[in-house]
């Protein structure tokens, strides 16, 4: 809900009641110009967690939630590092603050995997700032500077790391938010005490003040345990990996000639060669949503095709197959026995198509890519892990890999 901070005159310095941070200012009109942007309004209809509601009823919230979530963040650390004495200008706080609210701008329906069916490995990163540049035309050039931070160019490397270090606020804000609306208190971090303890060195990178380096603990042990919980939730990699296969059915169907009903932006992406994106591609995927997709998978369950027509009542109906986890890839006469046994069962001879292993892997934190630095009281920076006040981050630095077998239930 928005309120008008003085309703005497008409501006557009409003305050955001938002579930998980209480009130959200705005403070600058040019962010409240970007959110009322169709762009930016599509994002409404983006779930946050894909198909997450299927395993965990509440995950409902959306990129909108999430964007407005982390600029709030934003400007919460800002704040913090002007009263730790760290210069900032008005132009560095709305740059900032604009490109963590447009980070995610460039997001497709549901989930991560679809971008690549729909635009050709174009990762939302890229896309996101394919629309930022086209808005900074709009805007007369006003986005130059927050461009520049999504990017990581920014001389200012502290503000680079605030929008995509292993400690922004991209993640502070989704942890919180995702741990909120799924239930899962495993993932409920302070993100208060975190950003109080934010502070700047003189080689003018971001760093957490040393009596902080229990709260990172925290944070990224809540990380490791939402990926494991939630994110990687067999379920939920099922429920992701379906979309994906959906897709790419319906593409491989409709490149044999075949028909399928579809809204008028998705069928144009279905149809849509391999090429670099045009600017009817930009326009057509800023029309896309959601919504789209659960339209076509609810028609697609008639579906002449068995395998596409099976899928999507699994998605739509709930009726997901069966998974079966493990720390060890899956031996090759475990899968063939389940397509055998598939292929009987159905009277179909492409029970391959049912069954597939799906891989997740997870390294909590990494040391190389990015490390957290500590500010001890000498001034001096120490990365996390070598610090000897330091209990889990040492523990956190391996990776850890998980299989995951679906096939139908059936059988």
């Amino acid at each position: 809900m928005f309120t008008n901070i003085d309703d005497s005159m008409q501006n557009k310095l409003k305050i955001i009641n938002d579930p998980v941070h209480g009130f959200i200012k705005i403070p600058h009109e040019i962010l409240f110009d970007i959110v009322e942007h169709p762009y930016f309004q599509r994002l409404r209809r983006i779930g946050q967690t894909g198909l997450l509601n299927l395993i965990f009823p509440g995950a409902t919230h959306t990129r909108f939630h999430h964007a407005l979530g982390a600029m709030h963040l934003m400007f919460t650390a800002l704040e913090t590092l002007k009263q730790k004495g760290v210069k900032i200008s008005e132009e560095e706080e709305k740059g900032a603050m604009l490109a963590i609210l447009m980070h995610d701008i460039g997001h497709g329906p549901f989930s991560h995997a679809l971008e690549s069916m729909l635009m050709d490995d174009w990762h939302h990163e890229n896309l996101s700032l394919l629309l930022m540049n086209k808005l900074n035309e709009e805007f007369d050039g006003h986005l130059s500077m927050a461009i520049e931070m999504f990017q990581g160019k920014y001389h200012r490397k502290f503000f680079n790391q605030l929008i995509s270090s292993q400690l922004d606020v991209d993640r502070l804000d989704y942890l919180k938010r995702d741990s909120f609306f799924t239930g899962v208190s495993e993932g409920n971090i302070n993100t208060q005490r975190i950003i109080s303890m934010m502070n700047v060195c003189e080689e003018g990178e971001l760093v957490i003040d040393a009596k902080g380096i229990y709260s990172i603990e925290n944070f990224l042990t809540a990380r490791m345990f939402m990926y494991w919980q939630v994110y990687y939730h067999k379920t939920s990699a099922l429920a992701e990996f379906l979309l994906v296969k959906i897709l790419e059915r319906a593409k491989y169907l409709i490149s044999q000639g075949i028909e399928l009903p579809a809204t008028e932006n998705l069928k144009y992406f279905l149809y849509r060669e391999k090429s670099a994106a045009t600017d009817e591609d930009v326009e057509r995927f800023t029309q896309l949503d959601d919504n789209d997709v659960i339209q076509a998978m609810k028609e697609w369950q008639n579906s002449d095709d068995f395998v596409l027509s099976y899928w999507c009542k699994c998605v739509i109906q709930r009726n997901l197959p069966k998974t079966i986890i493990s720390s060890h890839p899956f031996e090759e006469k475990v899968i063939d026995e389940k397509v055998k046994n598939i292929n009987e069962f159905f009277g179909i001879d492409n029970g391959k198509e049912l069954v597939h292993e799906i891989k997740r892997k997870l390294l909590p934190y990494d040391r190389e890519k990015q490390p957290i630095y500590l500010l001890q009281k000498n001034g001096k920076r120490i990365k996390l892990h070598e610090s000897e006040d330091q209990l889990l981050s040492g523990l956190m630095m391996n990776k850890t890999t998980r299989y995951i077998l679906m096939f139908p239930r059936d059988i």
